[in-house]
């Protein structure tokens, strides 16, 4: 490894922080050199695990010098105070997804990079799989022709192993369930493939037998500004599935994994399906395409250690980040007005207004 690896800090030392921390340690750009956790034992584990020596406070962390930036693996709702407390000590944000709790705050953390003159990278990692990134190549070399249309699922059973011991059952805390647990990562990804998002309209229903308070099916609408359409759903009471597919005019491509391959994803290529099919070709004739082998979170966290060097935001900006959390905003609106189409353009003008 590098000796020049970036070093940064990494706050909330559970299983998410492991997985990232896993996936750093295989990087010869950044390196997690310090964690904090207000629960000691969890601190002697991690330090024992990874050899990543654990800090009694954040005050700590971010006194040194060697550190460049802090990854957040916190609750949602903490991911404002922590990145505001951050950045005013002159480092670099990391930020898993949703990149806050609410748009407003939201909002607030992409306000710190001019207040402080840092970056905030938001963890919207599914974007870089490889299967999406050929995908967006051939698209972008014109391959498909004019895409019209874009279809994506994100599903899993989470709905029937909810009790109410766990946040995810109350709406306040999961809104919309699945719509903004796992739909959000797939709006990120149609709106790196299709561009700019211009209104939702949205359905959802709840047929888990357990009770949660919240819907555990969704189905959202998506127009487009150039005026191609997309439709994402989520379910949560189905084996899991991550799968994404393009129509254009002269090709479609399709891309779908193995969902047990989600927490080890410099596996995925190697039970993943990609195919394209060209033009008038039936179904006989779709072109199995090789995926390469690739680390979804080792590359967000390279693209970190980028934004600390170049002090440029990443292609996973604070931007895009809340452009994926006004969606779900949206959807969630369009379901209080029974599916009535809802701008995002003013959906994040009342948010900012509330700042």
């Amino acid at each position: 490894m590098s000796s020049n690896r970036t070093k940064v800090g990494i706050v909330g030392l559970g299983r998410w922080a492991k997985v990232l921390t896993r996936a750093a340690k295989q990087s010869n750009s950044i390196e997690i050199v310090s964690g904090f956790s207000r629960t000691e034992d969890k601190r002697t584990e991690f330090e024992r695990e990874f050899g990543v020596r654990g800090v009694p406070d954040m005050a700590t962390m971010l006194a040194d010098p060697e550190i460049k930036g802090v990854i957040l693996t916190v609750p949602n709702e903490q991911h404002l105070p922590v990145a505001r407390e951050v950045a005013k000590a002159g480092k670099h944000v990391y930020t898993e997804k949703p990149i806050a709790s609410t748009l407003e705050e939201g909002l607030e953390i992409e306000s710190l990079e001019k207040t402080y003159g840092v970056t905030v990278t938001v963890g919207h990692s599914a974007r870089l799989m490889a299967g999406l990134r050929e995908i967006k190549k051939r698209i972008d070399a014109g391959e498909l022709g004019r895409v019209a249309f874009i279809e994506a699922n994100f599903s899993n059973e989470r709905a029937l192993e909810l009790t109410p011991q766990t946040w995810r059952w109350y709406k306040d805390k999961a809104p919309g369930g699945p719509l903004s647990q796992l739909a959000i990562h797939q709006f990120d990804v149609v709106h790196y493939l299709g561009g700019e998002i211009a209104e939702v309209s949205a359905m959802s229903s709840k047929l888990s037998p357990v009770g949660a308070e919240v819907d555990d099916q969704s189905m959202t609408l998506l127009k487009f500004a150039d005026g191609k359409v997309a439709y994402v759903g989520s379910c949560w009471t189905s084996p899991g599935i991550y799968c994404v597919r393009v129509f254009g005019s002269k090709g479609l491509m399709h891309f779908e994994i193995d969902f047990g391959t989600w927490d080890t994803p410099d596996k995925i290529h190697e039970s993943a399906t990609l195919y394209i099919q060209r033009g008038k070709d039936g179904y006989a004739k779709r072109e199995e395409l090789k995926i390469a082998k690739s680390d979804m979170f080792r590359a967000e966290l390279e693209m970190f250690a980028d934004s600390i060097a170049s002090n440029k935001p990443a292609e996973l900006s604070a931007d895009n980040g809340n452009v994926a959390l006004a969606v779900v905003y949206a959807a969630l609106r369009s379901l209080e007005r029974n599916g009535q189409a809802v701008k995002i353009a003013d959906i994040i003008k009342e948010h900012q207004a509330k700042i």
